[in-house]
Formats: structure tokens, C-alpha cells, sequence
């Protein structure tokens, strides 16, 4: 039972030092205590054996009866270890196993971390000065550092740990310093993609002043108050692109690719703003006109919506609940379309409160949905 109870104990304490969420020595203290038990048992029974057979007086029974059952406490205590160890056999050996990995493990990150950093002399030192050669590095050193204080006294999860994070961090270092050849090909073929854009949005942005103007002679000026100054937006962000385009062909010219890429990032995010203010004024004209030349379109579209949702409560027994609801839908839809009128009637606010009296039934029409059939 010692011997079984001694090898128990070992891999407990592994599992503990490694994984302590597992709580196995939690696990493994009443069995313990009744290893313990058992064995001091023993111990006395020997002594009353050993007594009585120091003395003169006619033998007893008692001695013998103590010994049988503390027999049978052993035999208990060694079967619980038995099948504790079975139960968590594979957590049990693996922790065995990790612990006594733990000293070749930070031998091998160490050694990781070595090869890692060789990698920024020869051909790569000429990538060392690329913000991601830089920052893997820091990270390296970072992590290197923690792991040589984690072996100056740390627990061995804390050293697994450790170790772990030097090798992810050697792995990075690998890898930027991979990626960083192309990194020169990718900055001029995306310089060369948004100066392209830049040119388009340009020829597109060209087209936004005539379009708004357009607003304005055909249209109720409020349709188009709120384009007021996507004109001057549009040009903004353009500047603001073509600025950074100046500056990534310097960055990139000076053997900065990463900074350049990321210039371009800049770059396509300031066009996509460009674009959105130059569709927002010239979509709006397209929307208007397709209005003007046919309002009842908009209109039917939103009263047959209407229609489905008054069916929907019809077939699912709630119309009680509801029809006061939808039938306030049916008197926005008129009110909107005869506010629609005059020699420029404001076709932006009836598209508008159209849309919202729509989006209004949408949601009505997702809880009638959810309510049970006729309650």
C-alpha cells in the first residue's frame, strides 16, 4: 500500500504543480487520510502483538481480532489508491510526464529563441528595422526575460508557461522575418492600386456638383439639405488620400514597406468616405427621379406590406390585439401621400416616412410571429 500510495501521491502533486484547476489533491485527500489511517493502525496492532507475546499471561483473542481488521482496513486503503490512480490514470501520468519535460522544455524554447534571433543577422539584418521585425523582437526579449526569472524560482506551471510563450514568440519572430521579403512587392503594387483609385474617385467626384445642382432646380430643397456639404467632404477626403499617397511613396522610397502598406490602408479608407458622399448625393437624384415619375410605386409597395401583416394577424387569431396598431399604419400611409403635393412636392420626406412606416410594420410583423396563435 505504501509503494502504491507513494507513486499516487507523486503524480497528485505533479497535476498540481502543473494543473492546479484539476483540484486533484483535493480529490486525493480522503484517500490519503485513509492510507494514513490504516497505517497507524497497523502499527498499534503490531505493538499489542509484540506485547502480549513479551509476557507471561495466557494468549487472547483481542490482539488477533484488531489484527483482521486492520488487515481489512489495508486492503480497503490500497484498493481506493488502485482505483483512484485507474480513474485519473491518463491526467495523472501526463502530469508525471509534463513535469519532468518541464527542464528540456525551457532548454528547447531557449534554444528556439536563440535560432529566432539568428535570423536578424546575415541576409536579415536588412529587415530589422521593419515595425513588425521590431515589435516580434521586443516580444521576444519580453518573453525570454519573464522565463529567466520564472527559473530563478517559479512554480512549474509557471515555468511551462513561461517556456510556451518564448516559443510562440520565437515563432512569431520567424515568421515577420519570412513575410518581410515581400513585404517591398506588396507596398508598390498597393501603391500603385489606390493611385488608380484616386484617379477614379476624382473623375467620380466630378460628376457630384452638377448632380446636387440638379437636386436643387428639380427638387423640394429640403431632399437635398442634408448633401449640403458632401461636396466639400468628398474633395476633403480626397486631398487627404492623395497627401497620403505623397507620403507612402517617400516611406517606401526610404525602405519602410510595412509604413507604406499601411499608408495605403489610409489611403483606401479616406476614398471609400469620398465615395460615400459622392453616392449619397448622386444616388439621391436617381431615387428622386424614379419617385417623381412613378409615386404610387413606393406607396403600393408599403400598403401591400401593410396587407400581409393585417392577413398575418387574421390567420394567427390576434387581430384583436393588433388591428388598432395596423390600422394607425394605414392612416400615416395617407397622411404621407397626401402631403405629397404643390410644383415640388418633398419627394425625400415621402420616401422617408414611407420607409419608416415599412420598417414599423417589419417589426410588428416579427412579434406577431413570435405570439402564440390566438392569445
Amino acid at each position: 500500500m505504501d509503494k502504491r500510495q507513494s507513486i499516487a501521491e507523486a503524480a497528485v502533486q505533479a497535476s498540481d504543480q502543473l494543473f492546479p484547476e484539476r483540484r486533484m489533491g483535493r480529490l486525493w485527500q480522503p484517500i490519503a487520510d485513509r492510507c494514513y489511517q490504516a497505517s497507524a493502525g497497523y502499527l498499534a496492532v503490531s505493538e499489542q502483538f509484540a506485547s502480549t507475546a513479551t509476557t507471561s499471561a495466557p494468549p487472547v483473542s483481542a490482539p488477533q481480532n484488531s489484527y483482521e481488521r486492520t488487515m481489512q482496513e489495508l486492503t480497503y486503503a490500497a484498493r481506493s489508491v488502485d482505483e483512484f490512480y485507474q480513474t485519473h490514470r491518463q491526467q495523472l501520468e501526463d502530469a508525471v510526464a509534463r513535469l519532468a519535460a518541464v527542464p528540456a522544455v525551457v532548454t528547447q524554447s531557449l534554444a528556439a529563441a536563440e535560432t529566432a534571433r539568428s535570423g536578424l543577422r546575415g541576409d536579415g539584418e536588412r529587415y530589422i528595422g521593419y515595425p513588425s521585425v521590431q515589435q516580434r523582437t521586443r516580444d521576444l526579449d519580453s518573453a525570454v526575460a519573464a522565463l529567466d526569472a520564472a527559473q530563478a524560482g517559479g512554480a512549474p506551471a509557471v515555468l511551462r508557461d513561461a517556456a510556451s510563450r518564448v516559443r510562440a514568440a520565437a515563432s512569431a519572430l520567424e515568421a515577420a522575418l519570412a513575410a518581410a521579403p515581400n513585404k517591398e512587392r506588396e507596398a508598390t503594387q498597393a501603391i500603385s492600386s489606390v493611385t488608380t483609385r484616386i484617379s477614379g474617385v476624382r473623375t467620380r467626384a466630378e460628376r457630384l456638383a452638377p448632380a446636387y445642382s440638379t437636386l436643387l432646380r428639380d427638387f423640394n430643397a429640403a431632399s437635398s439639405k442634408d448633401l449640403a456639404g458632401n461636396e466639400a467632404s468628398a474633395k476633403a477626403e480626397i486631398e487627404s488620400a492623395a497627401a497620403a499617397l505623397l507620403k507612402a511613396h517617400m516611406t517606401l522610397n526610404r525602405g519602410d514597406p510595412e509604413s507604406a502598406l499601411d499608408l495605403t490602408a489610409a489611403i483606401r479608407a479616406h476614398l471609400a468616405n469620398a465615395e460615400r458622399h459622392i453616392d449619397a448625393v448622386t444616388d439621391r437624384l436617381a431615387l428622386l427621379r424614379e419617385v417623381r415619375d412613378n409615386p404610387k410605386q413606393k406607396e403600393d409597395e408599403v400598403r401591400f406590406r401593410l396587407r400581409d401583416a393585417q392577413m398575418l394577424a387574421v390567420n394567427r387569431g390576434i387581430v384583436s390585439e393588433w388591428a388598432s396598431v395596423l390600422d394607425a399604419q394605414l392612416e400615416r400611409i395617407d397622411r404621407i401621400s397626401g402631403a405629397l403635393n404643390g410644383r415640388h412636392p418633398d419627394y425625400w420626406a415621402y420616401v422617408t416616412g414611407l420607409d419608416a412606416v415599412k420598417t414599423f410594420i417589419s417589426g410588428v410583423v416579427q412579434r406577431m410571429k413570435k405570439q402564440e396563435p390566438g392569445t
